[in-house]
């Protein structure tokens, strides 16, 4: 069984940056890609980044374009986030999720196996 566990977050002034971490522990030999997922109170989760776990190519949500960076340690097993230029509308909790097989369409979050519990975004005006 493999878990997931975010870290990272916390209040940051707009414009401030903030980099969150996603550690996978147990099965993870069969990672295919990790994403980043984010929730706002009252909003449906809504997808922010992927990685291609061995290749490393990388997508992106139009929303953090240009101001996220997501990348992938594989000896440590670890996911990043970088999020600079951070504004209010990136409150959110977000959430690394993996992927066990190629099934297109990183956006869509029914094709992920796995879930952190999510770490609390906040950005103060």
């Amino acid at each position: 069984q493999v878990q997931l566990v975010e870290s990272g977050g916390g209040l940051v002034q707009a414009g401030g940056s903030l980099r969150l971490s996603c550690v996978a522990s147990g099965r993870t030999f069969s990672t295919y890609a990790m994403g980043w997922f984010r929730q706002a109170p009252g909003k449906e989760r809504e997808f922010v980044a992927a990685i291609i776990w061995s290749g490393g190519s990388t997508y992106y949500a139009d929303s953090g374009k240009g101001r996220f960076t997501i990348s992938r340690d594989i000896a440590k097993n670890t996911v990043y986030l970088q999020m600079d230029s951070l504004i209010p509308e990136d409150t959110s909790v977000y959430y690394c999720a993996e992927r066990l097989a190629y099934r297109g369409r990183y956006y869509i979050e029914t094709g992920y196996d796995y879930w952190g519990q999510g770490t609390q975004v906040t950005v103060s005006s």
